[in-house]
Formats: C-alpha cells, structure tokens, sequence
C-alpha cells in the first residue's frame, strides 16, 4: 500500500506560510483566511508530531525541522506543478497519440494519413506501430487500434470494421493459359499461408474444393507480408478486409472469387 501522505491543502499552506513567514500573507496568496492556514498548520504539525514554527512576538520562525521539511514540500509540490503544465501544453498542442498494430499502420493507416491532415490541421498526429496491448495508464496513447472481439476490461472500445477472409491476388494471374475461373484452379499456384495453412484449408472446403493438398507455398508471420507477396505476383493469399482494402481499391490486388470467411474478430 502507498504510504499514508498528508493532506494536499496543509502541505500548501505550510510551504507558503513558510515562504512569506507569515500565514497572514500566505492567507491572502491562497485566497482563505488567516486562521484557516493556522488551522491548517496546527493540523499538519499534530500529524506528524512535529513542531514546525515557532510563532515570537507575531513573528513566525521556522524550526529547524520544519526547514528540512520544507526542502521535501517544495520539491513536491514544484514537480506537481511542472507536471501539471508539461499536461496542460501537450493537451493544449492538439497532439493526438494512436497506437496500431504494423500491419494495419503499413496496409490501412499510412494511405490515410494525407486526408486526415488536410481535415484536421490543427492536430498534431504521432503514430505508434505495436504490438503489445496499451497500458493508458502508464502510455502517453489516446487511443489505440488492434483486431480483436473487443471484450478488453476496462476500456472503450468501439468497433470499426466487420471484417472477411477472402482470396486475392496480382491482377496479372487473371489473365494467360493459367488464368483463373473456378476456385479450384487456386491450386495451380503457390498459396502464401499467414502463420499456419489452417485457413486455406477452411476457405477452400467453403469453395466446394475438397481433398486438395495445400502444404505448397510459403508460411509468413506478417499479414503485410502475406499482402506484399500476393501484389508481387508470388501466389495467392487469404487477406482480411480492412488490410487489403487500400490495395485493391488502387488495383494492385483483386478478388478472383467472391467466397469469404466470417470473422469474428473485427
């Protein structure tokens, strides 16, 4: 457990009663009255059991005690306040702080980045690409966007996109002796599996291909990857919506089929 501290509104008004050596005066920089800074004083001291001043003939004289502990108030209370303003400034900067995932930085964001500008001139944009889950507590992130069910404890979430399972490839495959026009002409090439080639096997089995052998083609890691391999001609891959959205709508992938996969993660 945090240790016990003592109330903020105390600790003010010995720093400043300290600092004027009077609480008259700090009284009238904090805005109370004279008795209520004492009062206030006479609270802290009886916490701590600590004599803090010494009050001769209407003077106010800081112990010894109280000097060694106005050293700690202040450096307290000054680093509060730096905090407070450095706060202030990046809230007032319009600095606005997303956090994605790589892959949806490289294949959605990225393309995006021009219009969102001109809409909104006024925000300053800083983009964090990663993969790890964000602690807003601990972060300097407004908000953040990752695929999933959106079931995060504690959090806002706000779905953005449903999102489908679908075959895309190079424009180019669509085209010569090898051209395709059934699904099942997909194993005439190299399929490019992202992490494992569970959902081949699932999109296939949904095209009416069955007892296919698709251990043939490469297993990448990125989804971008998988992205990058289909635009350059390399196989076909399986892509979800919102990454392969930039890239057919600019005609660099296409769909040979309509077939698709639900996901529920979104």
């Amino acid at each position: 457990m945090r240790p016990r501290l003592p109330p903020l509104n105390a600790l003010k008004a010995f720093e400043a009663a300290a600092r004027h050596e009077s609480f008259t005066r700090a009284a009238e920089e904090l805005c109370v009255t004279q008795g209520a800074v004492s009062h206030q004083v006479k609270a802290l001291e009886a916490e701590l059991a600590i004599k803090l001043f010494n009050r001769e003939r209407q003077r106010l004289i800081i112990t010894e005690a109280g000097k060694d502990y106005l050293t700690i108030v202040r450096d307290a209370l000054d680093r509060i306040a730096i905090g407070t303003e450095r706060l202030l400034q990046r809230q007032n900067a319009g600095v606005l702080t997303v956090s994605t995932s790589p892959d949806f930085a490289a294949k959605w964001l990225v393309h995006r980045l021009g219009h969102f500008a001109e809409a909104h001139s006024g925000i300053d944009l800083r983009v964090s690409a990663t993969l790890h889950h964000v602690d807003f507590a601990r972060e300097e992130v407004d908000l953040a966007v990752r695929h999933g069910e959106g079931n995060w404890p504690g959090l806002d979430t706000v779905k953005l996109s449903a999102e489908q399972l679908f075959a895309v490839c190079s424009p180019k495959l669509l085209s010569g002796r090898r051209r395709l026009s059934k699904p099942a002409d997909i194993l005439n090439y190299p399929l490019v599996h992202m992490d494992s080639r569970t959902d081949w096997s699932r999109w296939l089995q949904a095209a009416g291909v069955n007892d296919t052998n698709i251990i043939h083609g490469p297993v990448l890691n990125r989804a971008s990857m998988v992205i990058d391999a289909a635009i350059n001609g390399q196989g076909i891959a399986l892509a979800r919506t919102t990454l392969a959205a930039w890239d057919l709508i600019n005609g660099r992938l296409v769909r040979p089929f309509p077939e698709a996969l639900r996901l529920s993660k979104t």
